[in-house]
């Protein structure tokens, strides 16, 4: 019975050191951890391009459907494709829809608005064709 009584007394005392020392652990990690500190916002997605305001260079000839001569939806689409990360698909589609409508909204995004063609040609799954 003496025998019995002194394995479980050292059992629990080795249960006892080892809670004691992971209890340690742990409170040494939380306080060797450092403080997790801010930092700037590095999302890998550009923020929305903004609308180009300033297009004294390109007259207002072009904004409307059907204004334009096809030899001149080059230069808008370079314009139209100028902030875009993906040039070479927008500048495709973008010729591709200003053949079409014979004109190109003027900015960088948006304003699809002043020329229904460009803006209501839709892809297959029903999306814009027209950057």
């Amino acid at each position: 019975m003496g025998r019995k009584l002194s394995i479980v007394v050292l059992f629990f005392v080795q249960m006892l050191l080892l809670l004691v020392q992971n209890h340690a652990e742990i409170v040494v990690s939380t306080v060797e951890a450092p403080a997790p500190q801010p930092h700037k916002n590095t999302t890998h997605f550009a923020p929305p391009p903004q609308p180009n305001k300033n297009t004294t260079h390109f007259p207002n000839r072009g904004i409307t459907e059907g204004s334009l001569k096809p030899q001149e939806c080059g230069p808008r689409c370079t314009a139209r494709c100028s902030n875009t990360q993906y040039k070479k698909p927008c500048l495709f589609f973008c010729q591709k829809c200003c053949a079409k409508c014979l004109c190109v909204p003027p900015g960088t995004y948006g304003n699809k608005q002043v020329c229904p063609c460009y803006n209501n040609w839709k892809t297959k799954r029903g999306g814009p064709k027209c950057p």
